[in-house]
């Protein structure tokens, strides 16, 4: 079977290197142009064109633009049976088309739920206690098209984005492998989504990184954690952003001084706590500007906070 691998990120390499190791090498990867990277700005090639290079994969495609007439020429020349896709750019019918047995996308949500540019993090600034990943057919209205098969894995209370991201993409990995086994072995069966059960999970925007102290515990800590380690939860201290990328809810808490206005520095001794609109959180790792990332004690160690001190003004 002719395989067209579409990815960019690291989140789409275990999928690729799984494809090669149980025998579904791609004929061809498609992936972004090398861009400049990191704090030097080098040019540098994109995680999945690197590990393609590293695999041996024959085809290296990095269009300009995959909405081109001269992009979908090149992939029709390929003859794909399928095109597997994962964290790539929203492709064109003129492309996705071209795969005589359908083209499918590695969603890392379960969908209906969190369509959209963001649904790791979206998913754990809400509270969800399970996620997963979904693969489905492309079409032309995007995260939409039939389910093919899901993969579940339950998020811990204090889990980052960051670490359920890793966790999905090497379960996203093996749900790709068996979904080009089902479009072989053929014909698929795959389920429509009830579009009434679809929630969104549109792209991040830095402002929404703000730490709202007016809401609930729950609430800043599911989005502190639903942010980090990118693009970062923030708050202010007289006029020094800080950002915040652990917490944790104090089993303490119901002891601690109540009353207190959103954003009150609870507590700077030993560990950082803060009142929220609704009992406290504990703040477990922060960073300010030009620093390392750092454990709350020793981020006291460092950075002048007091009991009374109020963040987020």
């Amino acid at each position: 079977m002719r395989i067209i691998f579409m990815g960019t990120p690291e989140f789409a390499v275990p999928s690729l290197r799984l494809l090669v190791e149980e025998g579904h090498a791609p004929d061809a990867v498609v992936t972004g142009p090398d861009r400049e990277r990191g704090r030097g700005q080098q040019v540098t090639p994109t995680p999945v064109k690197e590990a393609a290079q590293e695999l041996g994969v024959g085809r290296i495609l990095q269009p300009a633009s995959v909405e081109s007439d001269a992009f979908a020429e090149e992939v029709a020349a390929l003859e794909p049976d399928t095109i597997a896709v994962a964290a790539f750019k929203i492709l064109p019918p003129a492309v996705f088309s071209q795969a005589t047995l359908g083209a499918f996308n590695l969603h890392s949500s379960l969908l209906p739920k969190y369509r959209g540019a963001a649904p790791i993090h979206r998913a754990v600034m809400d509270g969800v206690a399970e996620t997963g990943v979904t693969t489905f057919f492309l079409q032309e209205s995007v995260d939409t098209g039939d389910v093919i098969l899901k993969r579940t894995t339950p998020v811990g209370p204090n889990e980052t984005a960051g670490e359920v991201h890793d966790r999905l993409k090497e379960i996203g990995a093996e749900a790709v492998v068996e979904t080009v086994r089902r479009i072989e072995d053929g014909p698929v069966e795959a389920t429509p989504q009830d579009d009434a059960q679809a929630t969104p999970a549109p792209k991040l925007d830095a402002e929404e990184g703000k730490v709202p102290w007016e809401a609930s515990a729950q609430t800043v800590h599911n989005h502190i954690r639903g942010l980090s380690p990118w693009p970062g939860a923030w708050t202010r201290h007289e006029g020094t952003r800080l950002k915040c990328y652990r917490s944790r809810l104090p089993e303490d808490a119901a002891a601690l001084p109540g009353g207190n206005a959103p954003g009150t520095v609870l507590e700077a001794a030993g560990r950082l706590v803060v009142a929220c609109g609704e009992d406290v959180v504990e703040l477990v790792e922060l960073q300010q500007p030009g620093k390392t990332v750092l454990p709350a004690r020793d981020f006291l160690n460092g950075y002048a906070l007091e009991p009374g001190d109020r963040l987020g003004e």
